[in-house]
């Protein structure tokens, strides 16, 4: 039956599915009018047009209730698929129609990167669906950089300051913390201080991938007055937290790796942990991209810009 609906949809009109949907999500024809701003008669001969086009009933009605038909349980979900297919057509066409296509390269890693590209590529996809975006992971703020200088990027997750001919947004002051074993002894505390972290053996990101987070545990240790022991070095976050997990070490991570909830994995607040340092989107001030110029409004639009402490 699914290859019958989905022959046959040529011949009918989208609003002949949005209101089988409707139908279907309120199982009462009133309501289901109400919520497509139709009348209810012009609602019902839409369904039975539908239905005489498929030769098949898809609700059963009576006058205490309406419910779908084994043919209307077979055709909802095709039919989403069919509404959803043909609006993002729509928006496609719409955004070619603008000279709004295209493909963005994104450079960025960390939880920090992924929960802005989460948000980012969400926002894209609704409002440009003409512009794809090539998304490049385990890139460091270090690496990020580079490959946006090198052009290997279009757009990068970076910390100011930025080379020569590099734009940047703002986008928050980033906050680290210690992740500790949870049967380590540091566990029950609500806070340390670096000092305290002395004698730890620290897991962190190896210097090779220019590691924000890392820069900062090396700063704020030797601002206590002594240099990590590093016990080992992880590629990505979740290795780095499932090492801390298996009581390797402890390590300091930036704050919105909290959401992160890895078995045995306890986090702390660090006392001079404020402000560790910023987070920015960066791009080539002379990138004639269209698409890459559209990106970097909605990046505007979404995620108002911080002020850098230095700047206020």
């Amino acid at each position: 039956m699914r290859f019958y609906y989905q022959w046959k949809v040529m011949d009918m009109d989208l609003r002949h599915f949005s209101a089988f949907i409707a139908v279907a999500q309120e199982l009462h024809f009133g309501r289901a009018a109400e919520k497509l701003h139709i009348a209810q008669p012009a609602l019902s001969q839409m369904i039975r047009s539908l239905e005489a086009e498929l030769d098949a009933p898809l609700f059963e009605r009576t006058t205490r209730r309406v419910r779908l038909t084994p043919s209307g349980e077979a055709l909802l979900e095709p039919a989403h698929a069919i509404r959803d297919q043909v609006e993002g057509a729509r928006r496609i066409a719409r955004s070619a129609q603008e000279g709004i296509v295209g493909r963005v390269r994104i450079g960025f890693g960390g939880t920090s990167g992924y929960s802005i590209l989460s948000l980012l590529a969400r926002e894209v996809a609704e409002r440009q669906p003409g512009i794809e975006l090539e998304l490049h992971p385990q890139m460091y703020c270090g690496e990020a950089a580079l490959a946006l200088r090198d052009g290997v990027t279009d757009l990068a997750v970076i910390s100011p300051p930025a080379s020569a001919g590099i734009a940047v947004h703002v986008i928050r002051q980033e906050r680290v913390m210690v992740a500790v074993p949870t049967r380590h002894e540091l566990a029950g505390r609500n806070s340390v201080s670096m000092a305290d972290l002395e004698e730890q053996p620290f897991i962190t990101y190896a210097p090779s991938h220019g590691s924000q987070v890392r820069e900062a545990m090396m700063r704020l240790a030797d601002q206590a007055g002594f240099l990590p022991r590093i016990a080992q070095e992880a590629p990505d976050p979740y290795s780095l937290l499932a090492l801390v997990g298996a009581q390797v070490g402890i390590s300091i991570v930036v704050e919105s790796s909290n959401h992160i909830r890895i078995d045995g994995v306890t986090y702390i607040r660090l006392a001079e942990g404020g402000d560790a340092f910023t987070l920015a989107l960066g791009w080539r001030r002379n990138n004639p991209s269209k698409a890459l110029t559209r990106v970097v409004e909605i990046v505007q639009e979404i995620l108002p810009e911080a002020v850098p402490p230095e700047a206020e």
